[in-house]
């Protein structure tokens, strides 16, 4: 053993030595040395040999437990520290509390959200009537979600950790809230934590930039819708073919140009919540009809055949925005035209949802399919797959994102099943009972 070994096995020692968890030893300590020596002077050597041998013995176990719970709990302590430090200095609020709503927790950066110091509210019960109390009302907003006047779901009901954005007045501020339960090691519930994310500044900073991409897209739409009027007049004329070309190639461009700022101007005005749904009573299949009726000839270009699977029933009327569901249809149908194989197909079929009051609506295509590293991304804003990009270089990547804006907006899903050189399946549902359908026009935000 070298001398620095032992230096640091005397400091450990002396360390252990002044913990709490050692005052059983030094208690037991004095005993000890008084019983040893009465021993020697008052009993035969035998005695005193096995006397000296137990209370040894003894002494070796206490000072060896002690100094093993002396150094787990220093341990912990350390842990213990070393997490309160984390904690205190995170970004985010940390809420903890036990199962009657008691508080345990409470970091500095919950103080700056609830504008509450940790000492006016680490061991105190809350209750849904605290939300009544003024400086408590916000707090309570977050501990009992259902107070607050906007809450949205992130997260599946039901499942940890719950996701949850709070949109609060009193005071105004934007809140992702995640909520996790507290597990001792047998599965027993100790209490929950909840992270609060003040997303107020960042919110004010998006509606900005939407604001300046609607304002911008809308100067750009006007010159542009001008410049598609002036070459639609021109192609009527007297032209070569090679003008009549150019000027073709022209509207191309321009029809590309249109439709991307289109989709910029519509995702500034979903961001904005300002889309403007027009709910009414449709019959779905004769809207899909006459859909796939507008764009068949677009499809001959690509030799691509499309195919309507109608229900047995006749007619299945709900209740939707025509205009905003025609957008999701065409663009659809678009992408499975446009990235399709020479002389494919596409099948649209509409059905029931069984015992559920729903349909769906599938578009199948027997096109170039989506890796599959791309389909978690694909309804997220400007994200295009690698093998469509080579297909076809321009494009936005926002048809996708709009169209899962507007079915959520109507109370219902949209996803993809693809493989690869195979083809791509999107389907998408749509409720048959409009209490189903959000009352308020939300942001569905990438996943």
């Amino acid at each position: 053993m070298t001398m620095t070994s032992v230096r640091r096995f005397w400091r450990q020692s002396l360390l252990y030595a002044k913990l709490p968890e050692m005052r059983l030893f030094w208690f037991f300590l004095p005993f000890l040395i008084i019983l040893l020596t009465i021993n020697i002077f008052y009993l035969p050597k035998l005695w005193v040999f096995i006397t000296l041998i137990i209370f040894l013995g003894l002494g070796v176990i206490i000072l060896f437990n002690n100094l093993r719970l002396a150094r787990s709990n220093l341990e912990i302590k350390i842990e213990r520290n070393e997490l309160k430090s984390i904690i205190s200095n995170l970004r985010d609020g940390i809420i903890a509390y036990d199962p009657n709503f008691k508080i345990l927790i409470f970091n500095r950066a919950a103080e700056g959200i609830f504008n509450l110091k940790a000492e006016e509210v680490i061991g105190q019960y809350f209750n849904l009537e605290r939300v009544r109390e003024a400086p408590y009302r916000l707090i309570s907003q977050v501990i009992f979600p259902s107070l607050a006047p906007v809450v949205i779901r992130r997260s599946e009901p039901g499942v940890y950790p719950q996701i949850i954005d709070l949109s609060l007045e009193e005071p105004k501020i934007e809140l992702r809230v995640a909520t996790d339960k507290i597990l001792d090691p047998n599965g027993q519930l100790l209490g929950f934590v909840k992270i609060v994310h003040d997303r107020t500044r960042e919110l004010e900073l998006i509606r900005s930039k939407n604001e300046f991409i609607g304002v911008a897209s809308h100067q750009l739409r006007t010159p542009l819708i001008s410049i598609q009027w002036a070459l639609e007049s021109l192609i009527k004329e007297n032209l070569t073919e090679n003008q009549k070309n150019l000027v073709n190639t022209a509207l191309d461009v321009s029809a590309k140009a249109l439709k991307m700022v289109n989709d910029l101007l519509d995702v500034s005005k979903i961001e904005e919540g300002k889309f403007g749904y027009q709910f009414e009573d449709i019959d779905i299949i004769s809207f899909i009809e006459e859909i796939i009726g507008n764009v068949n000839d677009f499809a001959k270009q690509f030799n691509v055949k499309i195919y309507f699977q109608r229900p047995d029933e006749p007619s299945i009327v709900l209740s939707a925005d025509p205009q905003k569901l025609s957008i999701v249809i065409s663009n659809l149908l678009d992408n499975a035209i446009r990235y399709n194989v020479p002389n494919g197909e596409v099948i649209v079929a509409v059905e029931r949802v069984k015992d559920q009051p729903y349909v769906k609506i599938s578009v199948k295509d027997t096109g170039i399919g989506i890796p599959q590293e791309g389909i978690n991304k694909l309804f997220t804003k400007f994200f295009r797959a690698e093998n469509v990009v080579k297909v076809d270089p321009n494009g936005s990547g926002l048809g996708l994102y709009i169209a899962k804006n507007i079915i959520k907006r109507h109370g219902g899903e949209i996803w993809v099943e693809s493989e690869i050189n195979r083809g791509s399946t999107f389907y998408f549902t749509l409720p048959t009972d409009p209490k189903l359908i959000p009352l308020k026009e939300i942001v569905y935000e990438e996943e």
